[in-house]
């Protein structure tokens, strides 16, 4: 745990095309998962229903087919917003469908994913 931040970038231009604020307590996984929602949620209000996203984490794969954050961290005073955000997007999951493919990046093949701030 440590300070977090998540964004989406287009793979084909490598525009930014959203970016959160920093959280002082977060994890890499929840940034992860909030970004895919981030991202569908932002391809929903875009009509871009074949759009894919791609995320280098499996666990955040698996939450959002869960439709929850399972995250171990503690959350207090200091990182109640973004315990806030966590729920509107277990919320968001909960009431909105998408089409969107949502594929694991091969960081391996592809080298690292466009929408990491390279602090690895």
């Amino acid at each position: 745990p440590g300070k977090m931040e998540y964004r989406g970038v287009d793979t084909l231009s490598g525009s930014e095309l959203f970016r959160s604020p920093v959280f002082p307590l977060g994890t890499n996984n929840i940034g992860e998962f909030l970004a895919i929602v981030h991202g569908l949620a932002f391809l929903a209000k875009n009509n871009q229903p074949d759009t894919i996203l791609y995320s280098d984490s499996e666990l955040a794969l698996n939450w959002i087919k869960q439709k929850k954050c399972k995250t171990n961290i503690h959350f207090d005073a200091s990182n109640k917003d973004l315990l806030e955000l966590i729920k509107r997007a277990e919320k968001w999951l909960r009431e909105n469908s998408f089409e969107n493919p949502i594929l694991k990046w091969e960081t391996k093949a592809w080298g690292e994913i466009p929408a990491d701030f390279g602090r690895k």
